[in-house]
């Protein structure tokens, strides 16, 4: 992740948390008291978010001192103890929240998508990510993706094609929209990936006969369909299954033989992590 936008979003954080002061911490502890704290770990999972947690120690207090004792990716229990920080006790304070606030949902977004991971192994499939994140923690959201086994779909609008529903309908169907977009990228000479989505066997059928794509997205298919999808793609072009795929259904999809699936929830519908950090 860049280190201007991380810093740029901790900054923003800070702001919105700290506004003219933490009077808790100012009404009741001296300004050079010292202390220590630890991160400690409530539940099984995946740890993620140590590296922004040193960052937004630093950028609170550089004098804080913080020992990452578990890295990111490592399977975390409970009575782990992630990290300890050192320094003025007031400056810990006002790091306690946003801190335990990115651990936790980073964190729950690597136990999630490990999950999804470890259902699909020895298959040929990936896990993919989506859109549908919190707006600003988009780069943390997928950076906890990435650190849980799974992979980013896109970051945005900007890095790929993705011609949905929408678009088709807008554009006057799969070929129209599809002809418009190859015209679009050679006239500005740019090479972005398109990917379309198909609603249907008949939609899988005009796209391949039209051509010109880099994936075909098979959206809220059954298994069956979903297999009769891969055979008549025949592997011509990458495939991605989405829409509404579970924990009890992933692995049914990745045995039809696509290539990537998607799944919202990864970043959607997250139960954070549970951590707290606490004095010693």
């Amino acid at each position: 992740m860049g280190n201007r936008i991380l810093r740029e979003f901790i900054l923003r954080s800070i702001g919105e948390d700290l506004g003219d002061g933490d009077h808790s911490s100012l009404a009741c502890i001296p300004a050079d008291a010292k202390g220590k704290a630890r991160l400690l770990v409530k539940e099984e999972g995946i740890l993620a978010g140590t590296k922004v947690a040193r960052e937004v120690f630093s950028i609170i207090d550089e004098e804080l001192e913080c020992d990452i004792l578990i890295d990111d990716s490592r399977d975390i229990k409970p009575g782990d103890i992630a990290l300890t920080v050192a320094g003025r006790q007031q400056s810990i304070l006002k790091s306690e929240r946003l801190v335990l606030n990115i651990m936790q949902r980073m964190s729950g977004i690597a136990t999630s998508t490990s999950e999804y991971v470890k259902r699909i192994e020895g298959l040929k499939a990936k896990i993919l990510d989506t859109r549908k994140t919190t707006p600003g923690m988009r780069f943390l959201e997928k950076e906890a993706v990435r650190i849980g086994g799974g992979l980013n779909h896109r970051m945005g609008l900007f890095d790929m094609i993705m011609l949905k529903d929408n678009h088709i309908k807008y554009a006057g169907g799969i070929e129209q929209a599809i002809e418009k977009t190859r015209e679009y990228l050679r006239q500005n000479k740019r090479s972005l990936k398109i990917e379309i989505e198909a609603g249907s066997i008949d939609d899988v059928k005009r796209i391949m006969a039209t051509g010109g794509v880099s994936r075909i997205m098979l959206d809220n298919f059954s298994i069956g369909d979903t297999l009769t999808a891969v055979n008549i793609i025949g592997g011509k072009y990458e495939t991605e299954s989405s829409g509404g795929i579970t924990l009890e259904t992933v692995r049914s999809y990745a045995e039809c033989g696509v290539d990537f699936i998607s799944v919202g929830a990864l970043t959607h519908h997250i139960k954070s992590l549970d951590m707290s950090l606490k004095a010693f």
